[in-house]
Parts: C-alpha cells; sequence; structure tokens
C-alpha cells in the first residue's frame, strides 16, 4: 500500500546523499566566485565522486551492479541532490534513469554483457538519449493526433553488417559527458531504428556547448550540446529492439524521467526555502528578527506549503510508476500523475524561489548571492517542455477520455 514511512534503505539514501551535499556540493555550487559569472562550471570533480557513492547505478537492479532502488527512492535521491546544484542532478539523473531501462529491460543479453561492465566500473561512464520521448508535443496536438515529427532527425540505412547514420540533432541531454548515446533515427519506411552509438564511433562528433555571453544565459540544465552524425557506423548487433519500432514508445521510462526531473526541482526550491529561513533567522529589523514579523513569517509559510503539496505529488506520482495496479484496480484515477507532478512543481518553485528572493530584499539580486542563480533555475524549469502551459493539456485529455490515435506515418 501507499505509506510514508520511508523504509530503512530510503531514510540511508537520503541523509547519506544529504550529508554529502551540505558538506562538499553546496560549498563549491554557491561560492561567490563561481555566483557571479553567467557561465557556470559544471562541477565534474563531484558528479565523479558522486559516481563513487554508487549514484550513477544506483537504479539498476542487484542482478546488474545496482542497488535496486525502486522509482520513489530515486526522487527521494534527486531531490537531495537537486538542492545542491541542479546541474549535477540533472547529468546523474539523465544517466541513472536510463541505465535502469537499458541494462535492466531493453538490452539483448549479448548487448548487456557489451556494455554493462565498462558502465558498471567506469565513473566517468554517462548515458545520452538522442531521440523523441513518446507523447512529446501532445499538447500542442491538443484532441488530434500526433502530426508527423518534422524537427530534426538522423537517418539511418543498413549497409552490410552495419548500420550508417547521417543528420545532426541540435541538442541532447548529457552529450559532453555521455560515453553511450541512445539514438533513435529514420531507417527509410520501416520507421524508427534505436541503435546503441558508443562515443567513440567513427562519425560521431559533439559540438562544443552553448556559452553564456553578456545577458545571454543557457536556457536548460545539465551537459547538453549539439551531436553531428556523418557517416557514423555501428554494428548491426546495435540495434535496440526491432527494426521498425520504438522499445520506448509505452511511455513509462519517459514518465520515470519526468518525476526525477520534478524531484530536482523540489531540491531547488527547498534549498532557496531553507536559504530564506536561514537568513530571516539572523536579519534584525525593528529591534527583532525579520523571521517575527508577519509579512516574512507568511512568505515563508507559503513556501513550505507548496513544497510539502509539490513533494507529496511527486512521491504519489513515483509510487503509481513502480505500482500501476493501483490504477488497473481503479483506486486512483488514470490521470498523468508525473505530468501533474512535474507542472505543480515547477509552478510551485518559481514561486517560492521569488519570495524567497523577497525576504533578502536587495540582497536577493545581488550575483554574489544564490537566490539570483535559484530564481533563474527556477525559471528554466518553469519553461522547460514538459513542464510549459502546453503540458497542462495532457491532463485536459485525461479528463475527457481522449484515446490518441496512432501517430501519423
Amino acid at each position: 500500500m501507499y505509506n510514508l514511512h520511508l523504509t530503512p534503505e530510503q531514510l540511508e539514501f537520503r541523509d547519506t546523499v544529504r550529508d554529502f551535499v551540505e558538506a562538499e556540493i553546496k560549498p563549491a555550487a554557491l561560492h561567490p566566485d563561481r555566483l557571479q559569472p553567467f557561465e557556470k562550471p559544471l562541477l565534474a570533480d563531484l558528479i565523479d565522486k558522486a559516481a563513487q557513492m554508487g549514484l550513477r547505478t544506483f537504479t539498476l537492479s542487484e542482478e546488474t551492479g545496482g542497488a535496486g532502488a525502486d522509482g520513489l527512492t530515486a526522487c527521494i535521491v534527486m531531490e537531495e541532490l537537486g538542492a545542491g546544484d541542479v546541474d549535477l542532478a540533472t547529468v546523474l539523473g539523465q544517466t541513472s534513469a536510463l541505465a535502469r531501462t537499458l541494462f535492466d529491460r531493453l538490452m539483448s543479453s549479448g548487448q548487456r554483457q557489451r556494455f554493462l561492465s565498462k558502465f558498471v566500473e567506469d565513473d566517468r561512464y554517462h548515458l545520452a538519449f538522442a531521440g523523441r520521448d513518446p507523447g512529446a508535443g501532445a499538447g500542442w496536438c491538443y484532441h488530434r493526433p500526433l502530426a508527423a515529427d518534422d524537427g530534426p532527425i538522423p537517418s539511418a540505412v543498413k549497409q552490410g553488417n552495419d548500420w550508417v547514420i547521417n543528420g545532426t540533432l541540435p541538442f541532447v541531454a548529457n552529450a559532453t559527458v555521455a560515453k553511450l548515446f541512445v539514438v533513435q533515427a529514420r531507417a527509410g519506411t520501416k520507421g524508427v531504428a534505436t541503435l546503441l552509438v558508443p562515443r567513440d564511433a567513427p562519425g560521431l562528433t559533439v559540438r562544443e556547448p552553448l556559452k553564456a555571453v553578456g545577458e545571454s544565459i543557457r536556457w536548460h540544465h545539465g551537459a547538453g550540446a549539439g551531436v553531428t552524425f556523418k557517416d557514423c557506423k555501428v554494428a548491426a548487433d546495435h540495434l535496440l529492439g526491432k527494426e521498425g519500432a520504438n522499445p520506448f514508445a509505452q511511455g513509462a521510462d519517459a514518465a520515470r524521467g519526468v518525476t526525477q526531473l520534478a524531484a530536482i526541482n523540489l531540491g531547488l526550491g527547498r534549498a532557496a526555502y531553507e536559504a530564506a529561513v536561514d537568513y530571516a533567522k539572523i536579519r534584525r529589523q525593528g529591534g527583532r528578527n525579520i523571521i517575527e514579523h508577519q509579512a516574512i513569517g507568511t512568505k515563508l509559510a507559503e513556501c513550505a506549503i507548496k513544497l510539502e503539496l509539490a513533494r507529496g505529488m511527486i512521491w504519489k506520482a513515483a509510487w503509481l510508476l513502480d505500482h500501476p495496479e493501483a490504477v488497473a484496480d481503479r483506486s486512483v484515477s488514470e490521470l498523468p500523475f508525473h505530468v501533474i507532478a512535474r507542472v505543480y512543481t515547477a509552478e510551485a518553485v518559481n514561486e517560492v524561489a521569488l519570495l524567497a528572493a523577497e525576504c533578502f530584499g536587495a540582497m536577493g539580486v545581488m550575483r554574489d548571492m544564490p537566490l539570483q542563480k535559484y530564481v533563474h533555475d527556477s525559471m528554466v524549469f518553469l519553461h522547460n517542455d514538459d513542464a510549459d502551459g502546453a503540458a497542462k493539456l495532457a491532463v485536459a485529455e485525461a479528463v475527457a477520455g481522449y484515446q490518441r490515435p496512432a501517430a501519423a506515418a
């Protein structure tokens, strides 16, 4: 049954990661020298250290070298990492979520034998998904079939014992750190071919990531960049699943990733809130600490309420993804709870970040203070494709009972 009592293992995960964040990630992420520039370097050394703690592989089953963490545990860990640094958390979240899907569900035994040991043994072995999530853009096709994908997607042609890939993708999450790419490409009239492409495959080029210039700031989290394939060859047995079939089509894997992103977002909001509480306890005005002022107390209460509601929805969404029988037996409605969690959290955390900044007064906008970063990071989450206004229409379709027909060929 759905239970708010965390297991001893979940509590150990949470407390261990929280201690790591407080002792090592936050001091580096919030150092004034890092906060002032618009371009903030990826905390690569700390990502390595987190990987050494098992936070890159913890969602793998025990049989494949992980800890067998379920969706709720993953969200608990991602919230703690997000409270430290959203870019670090996003890199680890992308890899850990995709690892579970690949190594425990989709890979053949031969593919697992080829790639699993490399992944488990190399702390810098990250994963990237270069494809289209099922249902992406559904909000823009409200009560209509999904439009044919006119966006950039590589093509793949079978030549003898190889697949040859050509094309360019303008942005792939984790591209700059990934050592294995999952690439979806058009395969002639047979639909999509999903291919495992190692970083060192001939013909694969990862572009330099976009840099922040002046007031132009990167509007994404993590370590993304463009990727180009020029006569890129991989062996025929690098095909994931069957040619023409999308192994990610069921959507549950993408939903897990969405829920984990919501948890990272929640961690960001909690960090902003906790910073405001700490400051309000020491800032004196009118003969007493400002946390005793009604105006500040109201702002902090609003923050606490929004964060608790967001956490409750994230935990519920994560639990339901691990227990779909609760929907099947009508214990819970068929609403897309991962979308609800993601959208609500994005809106709530943005409001929390702004309220927290107000508690600091003029200091809240200073570039060497963390609140300006928290506000910016919350805006990125708010305007992300899976949390923008159109995403709510997926909930509206579920309310109406709309069943989308198959996408156009």
